[in-house]
């Protein structure tokens, strides 16, 4: 993967996957001299937890023969200042599935085992709520 960042002035970038093109912006946080009006670079750290874990997890289900269509995230990102980073990602996936016990286990550990989770510096601390509604 190759990806290509421009700095557009006022604290904003514009990223671009440079295969597809697809690509978005980022802004510096209201908190830290920015106008918050799009991600800051470290939501999407926070939020690719949560979309990888996902993602890993409709893989499993696809092998699984599990429909995992109406799957969703909520994600809470904290920050601490000294030093300034993230402190704490707080992931709520909603599954809305109708399973086996052995099948939510297996999904779970799927989505504990993402790339993004083995990547991230295990001090931060990572709370990981599956709602099985």
């Amino acid at each position: 993967m190759i990806s290509k960042v421009f700095y557009q002035g006022n604290l904003r970038t514009k990223c671009v996957h440079e295969k597809s093109g697809n690509e978005f912006i980022t802004d510096a946080p209201l908190d830290n001299f920015g106008k918050g009006e799009a991600f800051s670079p470290t939501d999407t750290v926070a939020t690719a937890l949560a979309s990888c874990m996902i993602t890993v997890m409709a893989i499993k289900a696809n092998q699984l023969n599990i429909d995992f269509k109406n799957v969703s995230a909520k994600v809470e990102k904290i920050m601490s200042s000294n030093p300034r980073r993230i402190s704490e990602i707080r992931v709520h996936i909603n599954l809305p599935l109708n399973i086996s016990c052995n099948e939510k286990v297996l999904l779970e550990i799927s989505g504990d085992n993402c790339p993004i989770h083995n990547t991230l510096n295990p001090e931060l601390i990572r709370v990981v709520n599956y709602n099985w509604i």
